[in-house]
């Protein structure tokens, strides 16, 4: 079986073919794809011919379209604008306005760390397209595994198959009061400071709830334990409303510290960490790397800021 025509005709055939329609003349495409009339008269004859049969009538000096070529130019006209689409998007990837950095974190971090950072990339390279999914784990680390994000932000520093853990810092979980509390007037607290005092903890089976409770546990410290929440945010605004103190990590309280809510550094430490996942199988985005440069750069201010109220460690 003989070959298809279409088969034979080559894309600077139908540039050719779509300059003829824009301009009317041979003179004037060739002028438009910066090259010859003879040379735009030899790709059109070459196309026709292939085609077996003509596109144009010659009227005057003048190229009139035929029916064949009207239906071929609406087309045309369509896998055009798909082409021109194609070729802009790809030139915008080009641009950091139009990157697109896939960020995965647990929630404590999207509300008082990515934004002050997400702000100094955009002060370095202006607006980035960035995603913020929030995730606790173990979904988290499966998706981060999964290859399905840029970057994560997670508190523990083993590095889920597939990925490489950055450690950024470690900070110490620090205590929340409201505003007149009588322990506000200590400068460092003490387990036995929170003798009896109503306590707003964080959920059972939270990592830092079980730590906390070991201090006091080993002190031999009793809290009155009425409230509990899943969220350090949550926390934060119940201290707020005068329902009792607690102990959260040191970003959250930052975030949140205000007239109503003080920060007390403890006497005893309950390390927090901060670490980043990188996928190892995933397409690299270079702004991915200054955003991870520009978390760095929040801790360091965010650790001098709660150093100067009690023990912090960057790594």
């Amino acid at each position: 079986m003989p070959d298809r025509p279409a088969l034979r005709i080559a894309h600077r055939h139908i540039e050719v073919f779509r300059a003829l329609m824009l301009t009317g003349s041979a003179t004037a495409a060739a002028a438009m794809l910066h090259t010859s009339q003879p040379t735009i008269s030899r790709e059109l004859a070459r196309l026709e011919q292939l085609l077996g049969y003509a596109l144009f009538e010659r009227v005057q000096g003048r190229l009139r379209a035929t029916a064949r070529a009207l239906r071929l130019w609406q087309e045309v006209q369509r896998s055009w604008a798909g082409l021109e689409q194609v070729a802009d998007f790809a030139l915008q990837l080009g641009q950091a306005s139009r990157a697109s950095v896939q960020v995965l974190a647990l929630p404590a971090f999207s509300h008082a760390l990515l934004p002050a950072a997400l702000a100094r990339m955009q002060a370095q390279l202006g607006p980035v397209g960035v995603s913020i999914t929030t995730q606790e784990a173990p979904l988290l680390q499966e998706w981060m595994s999964a290859q399905r994000f840029d970057l994560g932000l997670v508190e523990q520093g083993e590095a889920p198959p597939g990925t490489r853990a950055v450690a950024l810092a470690v900070l110490d979980e620090v205590a929340v009061l409201p505003a007149g509390h009588p322990l506000a007037a200590r400068a460092v607290l003490q387990a036995q400071d929170f003798a009896d005092l109503p306590f707003i903890s964080l959920a059972p089976d939270d990592d830092y709830r079980q730590r906390i409770d070991a201090v006091f546990a080993q002190a031999g410290v009793q809290r009155q334990m009425h409230l509990q929440t899943h969220s350090a945010v949550a926390v934060c605004a119940m201290v707020q409303q005068g329902l009792g103190v607690a102990i959260i990590n040191p970003l959250t309280a930052h975030a949140c510290a205000g007239a109503n809510l003080l920060l007390r550094p403890l006497a005893f430490a309950i390390p927090f960490e901060v670490h980043a996942l990188l996928p190892l199988h995933r397409p690299a985005v270079a702004e991915a790397d200054v955003l991870l440069a520009a978390l760095g750069a929040v801790l360091r201010e965010r650790s001098g800021a709660i150093g100067a109220r009690g023990r912090t460690g960057w790594v």
